[in-house]
C-alpha cells in the first residue's frame, strides 16, 4: 500500500462518515500572524474551535501539509523527525464526540489498515475516564493494553483557550526496534512503541487563572502522521524508506554520486536533503521567499544546511532545483499547485542556492585568514567560537571546517563549538514565547460578543444605517455611556462601515442621533476592526452630544473617501492580471494595502521591472479603465469558484461559499471588499514607484482618480519651474536642460585642466621650499587643492620629483583642512611612518587620522592653524628620525 493510497483511502473513509473534504491549507497561516507556519492539521480551523468564526460544515477531513522546525539537527538522525510532513485529520465542531471518533479511529486501522489488534496500545489521560470506558466496553480494547497517561503527554493546550484530554493509539514495532530495558513500555523513547494517532477531545476552556470550564461546544482534532503510518503498512525501518521519500533519496544519491545504504555520513546527507527539500519546494510554492527573518529565514537556513551536506559529499555547483523537480513530480498529483508553480519554485530555489555559492566563497576566505593566523601564532586547533561563527554566519557545518582544517594539519575546537552552539539555543529558548491558542484580547472580543451579539455589515450596497449601540467601551472596558470629548469604541447591530481586512482599510464615519432624539449628538468613526467574526468595533471620538447602550444612532460613511478606496481596490485586480500578461504567470500577489490616497501592491517577480515594462503595464492597466468594463460581485461556492479560474488574494481567509469579483472577461478574482460598478470609474492609473522588499520581492505603488489627477498636475507644476529656471518655453525645456549640462560638463573640463595646470606651479614652487632634516629631504607647504583626490595627487607628482624623501601637505575646503603624509620607502627603515606623523600634525588644526606607514590622511576643524600645523612637521619628523 502506497502513501499515496493511505492518503486516499482515509479521506474516503471519514466522507463515507459524513465528513467534508477539505483540501490542504497553505502552510503559511495567511489569517494567524502568531505563527510562521502551518504545523498541524486543526491550524486552519483554530477559529471554529475558539468559536471567532462559524464553520461551513461541522464534520471536516483533511490531509494538510505541514512544516515544524524545532528539532532540525535530528532531522536524517533519527527515524522520524521531518521538517516537512503530512497530517492526516478528521473534525468535529460541535458535532460528534468521543463515542463516534474512537469507535472510528479503531475501525480504520484494523480494518482498513489491517493492522493486528494485539500490536496496538492505547493512552488515555489519567482522569478521562470517559474515553477509557470506550475503548474498553465498546471498541473492546482490553484493560491491561489501555495506558493512563499524565497532563505532560495526554492532555492537550497551548495557553488561553479551549483544550482537552488526549487518546493515542501506538503501535508495537517489536521488541527488536526496542531498547531491551526491562521496564520498555509504552511511552518509552526507545523507537519500539510508534504513536501513529493522536485523538484530541476539545471539552474545555482554560482561562487566563488557570480555571477549567465546560464548553457548550465540544469539538474533536486527530492527527495522523502519513509518513509513520506508511513506514508501518510498508514494513520499513523509517520513514525514509517509506515511497513518500525514498524517489527522492534515490534520485539525489544518483545525481550526487553516491548510493543509500552503503556509508552513514552519505545516508544522514541524503535524508537531509530529501527532507529539507520537501519543505522548500512546498514552502516556496506557497508564497514563502527566502529572507533573513520570520519564514523566509526558515527556508534560507533549511537550504543551505541541505547544500552544505552537499558539499561534504563532494557536490560542485548547484543541485537543489533538480531534487525539488522530483519532489514536484512525486507529489503534483496530490498537490496540483506544486505543477503550476513550478518553474517560479525553481527559480527562486536555484537563485537562493547561486546565492550561497558566493556566501560559501566568503567563507572561505575567513576560514582561511583563520588558518593562517594560527599558523602565524604557531596554534593548531582552531578555536570552537571561531568555528561557531563560520556555521551561524557563513553556513559551514562543522564537518567542512574540520575537513578543511585536517588539509592544513589542524583540528578544531569541537567542544567549543557545541557549547557556543547550545548558547546560542539557550539565548533562542528565552527569546521564544508559546504562542497562545486564543488570546486574551480574542477571548474578551468572543466573550463580549456572546454577551451583546453580532454586526450585521450591509455596506457592500448602502453607506448609511440606522442602527442600535450593542456596547461601549473605554480603555478596554465595557461602559454605558460617553460623552464629548471621550475617545471610545463601540459596537452597532448594524453597520454600512468596511472593517479592515483583506489590505483594504477601514471606512471612515459620522455617527449623529436619528431626528428624534438629542440632535447634538456627532461621532467621528476613524477606525473599523474585526477582531473576532461578525463583530465589528468602531473607534472614534464623541465631538459632541452623549451616547448611552441601546440608543438608536444613524451612521454615515465618509462617501468621498470610501469611492477613492473603490477606485485603487478595483485598480488592484487589474493590475495583478496585467502584471501576469508583461511579466509571467509566475507573478502572484504577496500582499496589498488599499488606502484612500494610494494602492501598494507586492508580488513575486525575480528583476527589477524595465522601463519599457513599466510602462507596458501602466498602459495596459489604464485600457481595462476605459474599457469601462463591468465590476460584477456575486456569491458561489469555493469549489465552483476555483472551476471558473478565479485567483485568491494575499491574506484572504475563504469558506465554502466565497465572494467573487469579475471584471468584464479581463480579471475574476475571490476578494471580500468594496469595489466599483465599472472599471472606467477608476478614472486614470498612474504607476509613482517600483522597488525591491525582498528576494524574489517587488512592489509597486500607484495612485489612480483624483490621486492621479493630483500627481499629474504635481509634475506638470514642477516642470512648469523647470522651464522658468532654465527661461525657455515648457515644449524647449528638455532641450535647453541638454545644453545646459553640456555647458556644465565643458566648464568642469576646463576647470581640471586649470587645476592640473595650477597643480604644476604648485609643485614647482613647494620644491624650491624643500628642507633637509638629518639628510633626509622634507617637504612641506600649503595648497589651493579643493578635496582630499587632489591633495593625494600632488604628493604623487611630488614623489616622482623628490625621488627620496618626506611630504607634508595641507589645503582649506569648505572651512575644514585636508592633510596627506607620504613617506617614500627607502626611508621606513629609518623609524618615519606616516601615520605617526600625521597624528601630532593633525591634533593642532583640531583633527585626527592615520594610515600606513606609506601613506596617511587626516582632516581637521581649524583652518586658522594650518600653517602652524605644517611647520610642526619639521619637528615631528626630526624626533622620529633614526641614524642612517
Amino acid at each position: 500500500m502506497t502513501g499515496h493510497d493511505i492518503r486516499r483511502m482515509f479521506l474516503n473513509f471519514f466522507e463515507k462518515k459524513g465528513h467534508m473534504i477539505l483540501p490542504s491549507a497553505s502552510l503559511i497561516p495567511l489569517s494567524d500572524p502568531s505563527i510562521l507556519w502551518t504545523a498541524a492539521g486543526m491550524v486552519p480551523f483554530k477559529p471554529y474551535f475558539t468559536g471567532s468564526s462559524s464553520p461551513e460544515f461541522s464534520r471536516v477531513t483533511t490531509c494538510q501539509k505541514c512544516i515544524r522546525t524545532p528539532d532540525i539537527e535530528s532531522v536524517g538522525r533519527t527515524a522520524r523527525h521531518h521538517t516537512f510532513f503530512e497530517m492526516l485529520g478528521n473534525f468535529s465542531f460541535g458535532d460528534y464526540f468521543k463515542e463516534s471518533a474512537i469507535p472510528w479511529a479503531w475501525e480504520f486501522v484494523t480494518e482498513h489498515l489491517r493492522l493486528p489488534p494485539e500490536l496496538l496500545w492505547i493512552t488515555v489521560y489519567q482522569d478521562d475516564d470517559e474515553a477509557f470506558d470506550i475503548w474498553n466496553r465498546v471498541v473492546g480494547v482490553p484493560v491491561n493494553r489501555i495506558v493512563r497517561m499524565g497532563k505532560d503527554t495526554n492532555f492537550w493546550e497551548i495557553g488561553v483557550g479551549p483544550c482537552g484530554p488526549c487518546s493515542e493509539i501506538h503501535v508495537d514495532l517489536g521488541a527488536e526496534r526496542g531498547c531491551g530495558a526491562p521496564d520498555c513500555a509504552v511511552g518509552c523513547e526507545c523507537d519500539r512503541y510508534l504513536e501513529i494517532w493522536n485523538l484530541v477531545f476539545i471539552q474545555y476552556f482554560r482561562d487566563e487563572e488557570g480555571n477549567y470550564s465546560p464548553l457548550a461546544n465540544r469539538g474533536i482534532d486527530t492527527g495522523m502522521g502519513l509518513e509513520r503510518v506508511a513506514s508501518v503498512i510498508q514494513n520499513v525501518p523509517s520513514n525514509f524508506e517509506t515511497d513518500l521519500l525514498h524517489e527522492i533519496v534515490d534520485f539525489t544519491a544518483g545525481l550526487i554520486g553516491q548510493k543509500y545504504g552503503v556509508k552513514k555520513n552519505v545516508d544522514l546527507a541524503l535524508k537531509v536533503i530529501a527532507d529539507h527539500c520537501r519543505a522548500i519546494t512546498f514552502a516556496v510554492s506557497d508564497g514563502a521567499l527566502p529572507s533573513n527573518e520570520g519564514r523566509g529565514y526558515v527556508i534560507r537556513r533549511l537550504l543551505r544546511r541541505a547544500v552544505r551536506f552537499g558539499k561534504l559529499l563532494g557536490v560542485q555547483g548547484p543541485f537543489m532545483s533538480q531534487v525539488a523537480g522530483t519532489v514536484i513530480r512525486q507529489m503534483g498529483s496530490a498537490y496540483p499547485e506544486l505543477v503550476e508553480r513550478q518553474n517560479h519554485v525553481l527559480k527562486v530555489i536555484l537563485a537562493e542556492e547561486e546565492r550561497f555559492g558566493e556566501t560559501l566563497i566568503q567563507g572561505t576566505e575567513m576560514l582561511n585568514q583563520i588558518i593562517a593566523g594560527l599558523k602565524a601564532s604557531g596554534g593548531s586547533v582552531i578555536p570552537g567560537a571561531s568555528a561557531f561563527k563560520l556555521y551561524d554566519t557563513y553556513g559551514f557545518p562543522l564537518e567542512l571546517t574540520q575537513e578543511m582544517a585536517a588539509e592544513q594539519g589542524l583540528t578544531v575546537d569541537s567542544e567549543g563549538f557545541r557549547n557556543a552552539m547550545e548558547g546560542q539555543r539557550q539565548l533562542a529558548r528565552s527569546a521564544r514565547q508559546e504562542t497562545e491558542y486564543i488570546s486574551e484580547r480574542e477571548a474578551f472580543f468572543k466573550d463580549l460578543r456572546d454577551q451583546v451579539g453580532t454586526t450585521t455589515f450591509i455596506g457592500y450596497n448602502s453607506l448609511q444605517a440606522k442602527s442600535r449601540v450593542l456596547a461601549i467601551l473605554k480603555n478596554g472596558e465595557k461602559v454605558n455611556s460617553a460623552s464629548v470629548g471621550q475617545e471610545i469604541e463601540f459596537i452597532l447591530d448594524v453597520t454600512p462601515c468596511y472593517a479592515e481586512s483583506g489590505g483594504q482599510v477601514g471606512d471612515f464615519a459620522r455617527v449623529t442621533a436619528p431626528d428624534d432624539l438629542d440632535p447634538g449628538l456627532v461621532i467621528d468613526v476613524l477606525e473599523v476592526y474585526k477582531p473576532v467574526e461578525n463583530l465589528f468595533i468602531h473607534r472614534g471620538q464623541v465631538i459632541s452630544g452623549f451616547i448611552k447602550e441601546q440608543d438608536y444612532v444613524q451612521v454615515q460613511v465618509d462617501q468621498a473617501r470610501r469611492s477613492a478606496i473603490c477606485r485603487n481596490h478595483s485598480t488592484t485586480h487589474l493590475l495583478h492580471k496585467v502584471l501576469k500578461e508583461v511579466l509571467g504567470g509566475h507573478v502572484n500577489q504577496a500582499g496589498s494595502l488599499v488606502e484612500p490616497d494610494r494602492l501598494r501592491f507586492d508580488f513575486t517577480h525575480y528583476a527589477a521591472m524595465t522601463q519599457d515594462e513599466l510602462k507596458r503595464v501602466e498602459n495596459n492597466v489604464n485600457r481595462a479603465v476605459l474599457a469601462n468594463l463591468p465590476v460584477e460581485v456575486f456569491e458561489t461556492s469555493l469549489t465552483e469558484a476555483r472551476a471558473l479560474g478565479a485567483a485568491a488574494l494575499f491574506g484572504e481567509k475563504y469558506g465554502e461559499r466565497v465572494r467573487v469579483v469579475k471584471m468584464g472577461d479581463f480579471s475574476l478574482e475571490l476578494c471580500g471588499g468594496t469595489h466599483l460598478r465599472s472599471t472606467a470609474e477608476a478614472g486614470l492609473f498612474k504607476l509613482v514607484g517600483e522597488s525591491s522588499v525582498g528576494a524574489g520581492l517587488r512592489r509597486i505603488e500607484a495612485v489612480t482618480g483624483e490621486g492621479a489627477l493630483s500627481y499629474i498636475e504635481g509634475k506638470e507644476e514642477q516642470f512648469a519651474e523647470i522651464a522658468r529656471l532654465v527661461k525657455a518655453p515648457p515644449h524647449e525645456a528638455a532641450h535647453r536642460v541638454k545644453g545646459l549640462l553640456q555647458n556644465i560638463k565643458d566648464l568642469e573640463a576646463e576647470s581640471e585642466m586649470l587645476q592640473a595646470r595650477l597643480a604644476r606651479y604648485q609643485v614647482q614652487e613647494l620644491l624650491d621650499r624643500m628642507k633637509d632634516v638629518k639628510g633626509v629631504k622634507v617637504l612641506t607647504g600649503q595648497t589651493t587643492a579643493p578635496d582630499m583626490d587632489s591633495l593625494r595627487g600632488m604628493v604623487d607628482l611630488l614623489k616622482d620629483k623628490i625621488g627620496t624623501g618626506v611630504i607634508v601637505l595641507g589645503s582649506e575646503s569648505n572651512g575644514k583642512v585636508n592633510l596627506v603624509v607620504a613617506v617614500t620607502r627607502d626611508l621606513l627603515k629609518s623609524g618615519l611612518h606616516a601615520g605617526k606623523i600625521i597624528k601630532p600634525v593633525a591634533a593642532i588644526v583640531g583633527g585626527g587620522g592615520g594610515g600606513r606607514p606609506e601613506l596617511a590622511q587626516a582632516g581637521g576643524k581649524n583652518p586658522s592653524r594650518l600653517k602652524e600645523a605644517l611647520e610642526t612637521s619639521y619637528k615631528v619628523v626630526d624626533s622620529q628620525i633614526k641614524d642612517l
